[in-house]
């Protein structure tokens, strides 16, 4: 439809954190530096092991393991 609107980004980056915390291993390269670069920007106030988690995503998106999408996914969700 010609009304229709383009997803807001945040609504976005949350399905994708629900994504993240229920089918990890079924997001892409792209997704999972996307969840790593939400982190890392700050604003969250990430522990340390989410830090590294999204550091080590940055450095080998397709290295990362399936619980470390996860919690990069819980953070952006905002599930501490």
């Amino acid at each position: 439809m010609a009304h229709d609107r383009a997803p807001h980004a945040s609504s976005s980056l949350h399905d994708l954190a629900r994504k993240a915390v229920h089918t990890p291993k079924l997001l892409t390269k792209e997704e999972v530096l996307r969840l790593a670069e939400h982190v890392l920007k700050g604003g969250e106030h990430a522990s340390e092991v989410e830090r590294e988690a999204a550091k080590k995503a940055t450095h080998n998106p397709e290295g990362v393991t399936a619980e470390e999408i996860a919690l990069l996914g819980k953070k952006t969700a905002g599930e501490d």
